[in-house]
């Protein structure tokens, strides 16, 4: 059962950015490419796999609060803080290259930051693995997030 529990967590996260990707793939090739982007941006091929690892550590460190013996009601508040910050990572997604809106999207991203560093501090009570496990997460998001606002300076 622990298993199973494992394999939906990483599937569920794995399926935010699947749903992520159904906008961002279209805009590779069309808007995206039109822009104006920093030097220091890393080749498109990049993101694909690092977001998959990321996504597979998200899981893995839900499962470990999840999973976690004892009082369900220890386990709501970190819960939800992880849920609202899958949500925010899929709306920038759909707000950079669906909509086609970097500014939106910078604003969002430091509350999608904001919201990984709160999962990471009520993460880090019930599993310290499972905070350390978001670490790389939140590193990759402000180094988006530079890039977000390289992009705003750059084509606005």
């Amino acid at each position: 059962m622990k298993r199973l529990s494992l394999v939906w967590c990483i599937l569920g996260c794995e399926a935010v950015g699947i749903i992520g990707s159904v906008v961002t793939v279209p805009a590779i090739n069309g808007w995206y490419k039109t822009i104006n982007k920093p030097a220091f941006i890393p080749p498109n091929w990049v993101f694909g796999p690092v977001w998959v690892l990321l996504f597979l550590l998200m899981g893995i460190s839900a499962w470990l609060v999840w999973k976690r013996k004892g009082n369900l009601e220890k386990k709501k508040l970190p819960m939800l803080v992880f849920g609202i910050q899958l949500g925010l990572n899929l709306l920038w997604s759909i707000l950079f290259f669906g909509w086609q809106a970097p500014i939106w999207s910078l604003v969002e991203i430091i509350l999608l930051w904001g919201a990984i560093l709160m999962t990471i501090k009520v993460f880090e009570p019930l599993s310290k693995a499972a905070a350390y496990l978001l670490i790389p997460y939140i590193l990759w998001v402000s180094i988006a997030a530079i890039l977000n606002l390289s992009i705003v300076i750059l084509n606005f």
